[in-house]
């Protein structure tokens, strides 16, 4: 049994003795990431160790989860890749491409935003950070900029540091690669945007390595929720739940 053991053991080692360093720190860096995103950024950590403030946790999950998307990527690609932060996409990039796109992409998904927030279910869970927005102008837009930055981090994290880091290995498969936990961390979202953050996280990856920069993602993902966002407060301060 030791002598198998030691067998597999001695296999295992060569395997790992083959792996690129670069590849292997970006799954381990992203697993570790999202870990202290989904805890220590977390609404419920704030609630645990702040408040029971449904809009402080709001600011803190969106400010501080923001902040460790993105920092953390940057000093691993500034200390241990010793890189330019350009070649993972924090550039503006091709221009031309990256504004045709994302106007398309908003023409869409505009009408969108307004058809399905004819659900008053859907108009009363936006803005996330409670009914105190509805009526609070200043409020609503430090928590439109709060979110601004977790966008910032977000989109930097999958679509930059990510999609960009796999590339090299991967090829146009880092697509794919980076879309799967992009949709996984969109569950508990309403089915709808749950479902479609699939295909958001194709097209934006797309966009992202055709305009070789994650910047035009970031600003539309922004816009999106800005729209989600002011629509639900529209409909739900006029009661008008009518497509028209």
């Amino acid at each position: 049994m030791i002598l198998y053991l030691k067998e597999e053991l001695g296999k295992l080692i060569t395997e790992i003795k083959k792996l690129e360093l670069k590849p292997v720190v970006l799954f381990l860096s992203v697993s570790i990431i999202v870990f202290s995103s989904m805890t220590l950024a977390a609404p419920s950590f704030y609630y645990d160790h702040f408040a029971k403030d449904r809009l402080g946790s709001r600011f803190y999950w969106f400010l501080v989860d923001g902040s460790i998307m993105f920092l953390v990527p940057v000093l691993i690609i500034k200390l241990i890749f010793k890189e330019k932060l350009s070649s993972y996409g924090l550039k503006l990039g091709d221009l031309k491409f990256g504004l045709i796109t994302a106007g398309l992409f908003l023409a869409f998904m505009l009408p969108v935003v307004w058809i399905v927030s004819a659900s008053k279910d859907f108009a009363m869970t936006y803005p996330q950070g409670g009914s105190v927005l509805r009526d609070n102008m200043g409020l609503f837009i430090l928590y439109e900029l709060s979110i601004l930055v977790y966008m910032l981090g977000w989109e930097f994290l999958w679509r930059g540091y990510f999609l960009f880091g796999l590339k090299e290995k991967f090829g146009y498969y880092s697509v794919f690669i980076q879309m799967i936990p992009f949709f996984i961390l969109h569950r508990g979202k309403p089915d709808l945007e749950l479902f479609a953050s699939i295909f958001a996280g194709l097209i934006l990856g797309v966009q992202a390595l055709r305009a070789n920069s994650f910047i035009y993602a970031w600003i539309l993902h922004w816009i999106v929720m800005l729209s989600i966002d002011s629509i639900s407060i529209y409909r739900y301060s006029n009661n008008f739940y009518k497509l028209f």
